[in-house]
């Protein structure tokens, strides 16, 4: 079932609203005048024919919000714009064949589990087919504009993560959420310190200071500064608690994880634990406060 909303902003923003098979269950996009923000995951109905779309604009590359870009962009015949480091990885993740089996070989290498990283692989080439993102769409950089919106550039939770700013309002993808914080995550052939990334990005959000932001999941946050400094702080305790969990012997990052989350996740949010406790890890380890040993067959860290 889709639900279209409306949020009364100083012109009308019209939020489409599509459900997901896990996750947070929902997603949303936005259409300000002619700009359709996201695109869903793209599978079942979307309402785009019946839409008055001009340009369609990706905040980052996840599934939810580029896997429906090429269905959109063929109901409206509008024109797509995705970040340039965004679409690069989109390309390297969902138009190749082997990444299923490169992910799941780099987190063995942080000790998870065979059986829970090759189901990676299943799961990868069975879910890939249904990204339909758009190809070589009109590619923005930082201080872009598209429509009057300044594309700004916030790494963190993707590495191309980009947002929107106009009139004071920041449309964010999945920069800010509330009340859940985003996932920031570290994978492979990404950037490598990517919560030292999101810190900053944060930071920029206060300094930038948005008076409205609509988000991807959940409802508008109505003091995205204050928003932000909530998130650093809980990253501050998180890094805390990524510490305390290390020791003098070499953990994995799957050791740390099951210290940070317990052991009663399953297969697909023990993954999601590993990437956040190595995203954290490898924030202590550029401040001094953690030590990463081994190669890509085995990474392991100590206090």
């Amino acid at each position: 079932m889709i639900e279209q909303t409306f949020v009364s902003l100083d012109r009308d923003v019209e939020r489409i609203t599509l459900p997901l098979p896990t996750g947070p269950r929902h997603v949303h996009c936005y259409l300000v005048d002619g700009t359709l923000f996201d695109t869903g995951l793209g599978i079942g109905d979307a309402p785009w024919g019946a839409l008055q779309v001009s340009r369609i604009a990706i905040t980052h590359f996840h599934p939810d919000h580029v896997g429906g870009a090429a269905a959109a962009a063929d109901a409206t015949g509008a024109p797509v714009h995705q970040g340039r480091l965004d679409y690069a990885q989109c390309e390297r993740v969902w138009d190749s064949g082997d990444w299923p089996e490169r992910i799941a070989r780099w987190f063995r290498s942080h000790g998870v589990p065979p059986p829970i990283a090759n189901e990676l692989i299943e799961q990868g080439h069975a879910f890939a087919p249904f990204i339909r993102f758009a190809h070589d769409p009109h590619l923005l950089d930082e201080d872009s504009d598209l429509d009057g919106w300044r594309v700004v550039e916030l790494p963190g939770h993707a590495d191309g993560h980009i947002g929107f700013l106009r009139d004071g309002v920041l449309i964010g993808g999945d920069h800010l959420l509330h009340p859940i914080s985003p996932a920031i995550g570290l994978y492979p052939e990404s950037r490598p310190d990517p919560l030292g990334d999101y810190l900053v990005s944060l930071a920029r959000t206060i300094e930038l200071a948005p008076r409205l932001a609509l988000p991807g999941h959940g409802k508008p946050i109505e003091n995205p500064a204050g928003r932000a400094a909530e998130l650093i702080e809980h990253h501050r305790v998180r890094l805390d608690a990524a510490q305390a969990a290390l020791a003098e012997e070499p953990r994995s990052g799957y050791d740390v994880s099951l210290r940070l989350f317990g052991a009663e996740l399953g297969p697909t949010q023990r993954r999601f634990a590993v990437a956040e406790t190595l995203s954290h890890l490898e924030r202590l380890v550029r401040e001094g406060r953690a030590r990463r040993t081994g190669a890509d067959g085995a990474v392991t860290y100590t206090a």
